[in-house]
């Protein structure tokens, strides 16, 4: 979850510099409360846009285990598509389909690694878990 104070663009990292040096003060007691500040702050965020990754859904997870655990010669039109919508989401991109193959296996590749980073945190929760219960299983026989 993103905390309030994160940044979402150009126009907030500016908003909390003019906040902290007291220029934004200054400004609304020259110029009033309707200065155009915030008007700016938000098309600043849209024109410059900081890049935020968001997590993986289960939907998408369990697409990406069942896809990369299956051996694929050729990447169909409708997988090249789950990726790219997965790889947009994620990475807030708009990214398109693509005939060019060093672009799929760029997608192919971001997204195996993505998929991979899921499935190592999920497979060290596991182990996790069990020595957990090991050592309760362990203290309960004391």
């Amino acid at each position: 979850m993103k905390s309030k104070n994160t940044s979402k663009g150009l126009g907030d990292t500016v908003d909390k510099i003019t906040t902290k040096t007291g220029i934004k003060k200054a400004v609304k007691k020259v110029f009033g409360d309707d200065c155009g500040c915030e008007e700016r702050r938000h098309k600043l965020n849209r024109l410059f846009p900081y890049k935020t990754k968001e997590c993986l859904t289960e939907e998408e997870y369990i697409w990406c285990d069942n896809y990369f655990n299956n051996y694929r010669s050729v990447i169909s039109r409708d997988e090249q598509t789950m990726m790219l919508s997965i790889f947009n989401r994620v990475f807030n991109e708009r990214k398109e389909p693509s005939s060019c193959g060093s672009c799929v296996k760029d997608l192919y590749s971001t997204i195996n690694k993505l998929y991979k980073e899921y499935a190592k945190s999920e497979k060290d929760n596991r182990s996790k878990t069990k020595r957990v219960s090991k050592t309760t299983r362990k203290g309960n026989k004391k």
